[in-house]
């Protein structure tokens, strides 16, 4: 599953606890479930899902006259044992059933339930990630919502599809499927494997029948059902097909278009072909996640529908597509045996973004995504939490981005230190052991050492099973007389052991030295001859580490790093350190511009985000450069921010640039533009905002909002109020945090009855979404704000915006 850490980790910096006191084993084996026959149909009236089910087991070793099976807010209708009726108790969630007989191993038989499941009824919580645990979500399904289509679907991860069928919900169970779905007839249906037939009845209603003949893991089990358009595709004669709302069925390629050539480049680095027997991606409304690698049927949040002009700008959910796909290897057809070890599931398909975009893009999108999901880890204050943790409160704590992010640079690490041959042989040593099965992080080590030959206890019982990341400072001792420099290396905290290289340039080049660290202090002496002297000593050169490094460079050497050191991250940080040098230094300035010209697209945002031209060094050149960067950048979020720059020069020169602007497909260069020609024609650009489509409104929020602020339209408040908690607390841009800041403010003190009632909703939504993180608890403190600005306010109808405020306060602390 795919989570969207950062977002959650903005809202508020409290985070759960990390090594809680209870160990959490893998669930025993008592009996394993063999096969799951499902026949369902639902009760749109209250929320509640009709069935029967069919699961046949087996005892894992010792022989049993019982069974349990997780069934969570059901009304139980009738059991059967082997068609008999049979005694059954059910109390805590948990169906226990006596078998007619004692069963010994190998020896199966079938239980049968008649039920219904009521997933409104059940009490058990979800995670930060995974924000509701009902298993079974019924969306608008009185069709009372105009805004919202009729939807079912499912989310088993963890262990919530027991909410809608009997079953051990647990990872270690695997089982093959077969479901028949009734719908009415308007509907499709979704569900794991293949769709074999279908059977229309004469009351408008159809049973599609789905079986799935490979063993999965009863949290991937899905079924979904709604009105949607279907776009297909092929791999390989596998059915490929996107499941997306009838607006976006035009752009459903170009979204998960590079599916094929995603399952082409996965089969090839495990060499095992993608094992399954469709690839399905269905897009789903008020879902409680990301997506979800749902084995042949992948559920994704609506997030993942965009319009052409957001596309164009970039494809944000391209790598969640290629995180569910990968799972369909680590984590659907080799599966965690345990919530404990949940990054041998997360950590691959995590990476796995990584090696798509080395791929696809280069390694410049690679590095820059690596380094983006450090940064997560770093700031979500996790460092106390093991990779592979035995001791938790709650299995929903475990994902999180230590499992995710961490566990994805980890493998990084790994990959460096075996050499990619090794590396890659071993995934496909791992998945042909354990195919259809599970493991742990051990048989992990097992298999990566097995292939390379090497001991890797000592990586594994640093990184998996023990917490923190490297800290190291560097100093350098130059002695002249002997012409050798000395590297200091200094671990602060926890004293790890791993590889480093150093890259020394000078006038000839550089030389890779690369070196063993394995104490608190660290020294390294090397030569150097008069005449070439070191220019720079980059520490950690291959940026590989998980790691935190302190040293002090001059200008002088972070300029010649940007120019000469290859990777992404030497030429960002030494350009970050540049650019605040502008006003003293002319070649810092030179430096910033020439950035512009960078092959990869974020250091030319980078330059021009931070680009001074309001300092003493001569600026035209520069000046005419971003304009041929705003009319011709093959990147348009790189337009965009030249737009955005040209603005700032509140000059009419640049007024054609704005109105082409205002004409192109991407959203982004339309927003930058229309506040750009604000600067210099308000009534101009106040005809082109009213002729903007309202869908496209909505997607360049940020500059509409700066203008009707601006403007002080009091009539366009309850646009902005549907924009303000999304702009103040998951932007990271703190200009748009301030401008969102501005608009809270007056809101807040507003007559306005929409705007009110539309923060108020926003704020329990998010509330309610976000309550492990606290945000409940925020949206609260932030109401009673609104609260407290109604009541000092001269508003007639102030009495009816705060009951509307009370109330959503209420439904907050219920």
């Amino acid at each position: 599953m795919q989570k969207l850490f950062l977002t959650l980790l903005l809202f508020t910096s409290i985070v759960v606890s990390a090594q809680d006191k209870t160990y959490q084993p893998e669930k025993e084996k008592i009996n394993n479930l063999i096969h799951t026959k499902l026949k369902v149909d639902f009760n749109f009236q209250e929320s509640q899902l009709n069935g029967e089910a069919w699961i046949t087991l087996t005892p894992h070793f010792y022989p049993t006259n019982k069974v349990v099976l997780d069934a969570k807010s059901f009304e139980i209708k009738e059991v059967k044992i082997n068609k008999n009726k049979t005694n059954y108790s059910y109390e805590n969630n948990l169906l226990t059933i006596d078998l007619d007989k004692i069963y010994n191993k190998n020896e199966a038989y079938t239980v049968y339930v008649k039920y219904i499941a009521k997933p409104e009824e059940v009490k058990q919580k979800g995670s930060a990630a995974i924000n509701d645990a009902k298993g079974l979500y019924f969306i608008n399904p009185l069709g009372e919502d105009p805004t919202k289509p009729t939807q079912i679907w499912t989310q088993g991860e963890t262990e919530s599809n027991s909410c809608w069928f009997p079953t051990i919900d647990a990872p270690n169970q695997k089982t093959t499927q077969e479901i028949y779905i009734t719908v009415p007839d308007k509907f499709l249906t979704l569900s794991n494997g293949l769709l074999i037939n279908q059977t229309k009845h004469k009351n408008n209603t159809r049973t599609d029948y789905w079986k799935m003949d490979k063993k999965h893991a009863p949290y991937l089990v899905f079924i979904g059902v709604g009105e949607f358009s279907v776009v297909k595709d092929s791999w390989n004669n596998l059915a490929v097909d996107y499941y997306v709302e009838s607006d976006y069925e035009n752009v459903a390629q170009e979204i998960f278009g590079h599916t094929p050539e995603m399952m082409t480049f996965f089969s090839e680095l495990t060499d095992i072909s993608y094992p399954w027997d469709k690839y399905s991606q269905i897009v789903v409304r008020d879902y409680v996640s990301g997506a979800m690698e749902n084995t042949t049927a992948v559920v994704h949040g609506e997030d993942a529908q965009q319009k052409k002009g957001q596309l164009i700008d970039h494809n944000v959910w391209e790598g969640t597509i290629a995180h569910e796909l990968f799972h369909h290897w680590f984590g659907d057809l080799v599966t965690t045996e345990s919530w404990a070890n949940l990054t041998v599931n997360e950590s691959f398909a995590t990476y796995s973004v990584y090696l798509w975009y080395e791929y696809k893009y280069g390694k410049d999108e690679a590095a820059a995504h690596l380094s983006e999901d450090i940064e997560v880890y770093l700031q979500s204050q996790s460092e106390d939490k093991d990779l592979v943790r035995f001791y938790y409160e709650d299995k929903e704590h475990m994902f999180d981005p230590v499992s995710y992010h961490k566990g994805s640079a980890i493998l990084h690490m790994l990959r460096d230190y075996l050499g990619d041959d090794a590396f890659f042989a071993s995934f496909n040593h791992y998945l042909t052991k354990h195919k259809f099965g599970t493991a742990e992080a051990h048989d992990l080590r097992l298999a990566f050492e097995e292939v390379s030959g090497k001991d890797l206890n000592w990586f594994f019982n640093q990184w998996y099973f023990g917490n923190g990341h490297i800290r190291l400072n560097a100093t350098y001792d130059y002695n002249i007389i002997n012409s050798t420099v000395t590297v200091n290396l200094n671990q602060l905290g926890k004293t790890f052991k791993f590889p480093l290289s150093i890259d020394i340039y000078n006038e000839k080049g550089v030389e890779r030295h690369d070196v063993w660290i394995d104490k608190k202090q660290n020294s390294f002496t090397f030569p150097f001859t008069k005449k070439n002297q070191p220019k720079l000593i980059n520490i950690d050169a291959k940026h590989n580490l998980l790691a935190e490094i302190t040293d002090k460079k001059t200008l002088e050497q972070y300029m010649f790093q940007f120019n000469n050191a290859p990777h992404y991250l030497d030429r960002k940080i030494a350009l970050e350190a540049i650019v605040k040098e502008q006003q003293t230094s002319k070649e810092a300035y030179n430096t910033v511009i020439k950035a512009f010209n960078d092959p990869f697209y974020k250091i030319r945002l980078l330059a021009l985000e931070n680009v001074d031209l309001f300092q003493k060094h001569t600026k035209k050149d520069a000046i005419e450069k971003i304009e041929q960067i705003a009319n011709n950048d093959k990147k348009t979020l790189v337009q965009a921010e030249a737009i955005n720059v040209l603005g700032k020069l509140i000059d009419p020169i640049y007024k054609p640039v704005f109105i082409k602007g205002m004409k192109s497909e991407s959203f982004s260069v339309i927003g930058k533009s229309l506040v750009s020609l604000y600067q210099i024609d308000k009534q101009l650009a106040l005809e082109n905002l009213e002729a903007i489509d309202e869908a496209i409104k909505s997607q360049i929020p940020d500059a509409i909002t700066n203008i009707y602020i601006n403007e002080k339209d009091k009539t366009k408040l309850p646009f902005i109020a549907k924009h303000v908690l999304k702009g103040m607390f998951l932007s990271q841009n703190p200009r748009t945090q301030q401008l969102y800041s501005e608009a809270f403010k007056w809101i807040a003190e507003s007559d306005s009855k929409e705007a009110i009632q539309n923060i108020t909703d926003d704020f329990v939504i998010l509330g309610k979404q976000y309550k492990k993180y606290n945000f409940d608890k925020m949206a609260v403190n932030m109401l009673n704000q609104l609260v407290a600005a109604q009541q000092n306010s001269t508003n007639n109808n102030k009495k009816d915006l705060m009951v509307i405020l009370k109330t959503g306060i209420a439904e907050l602390i219920e």
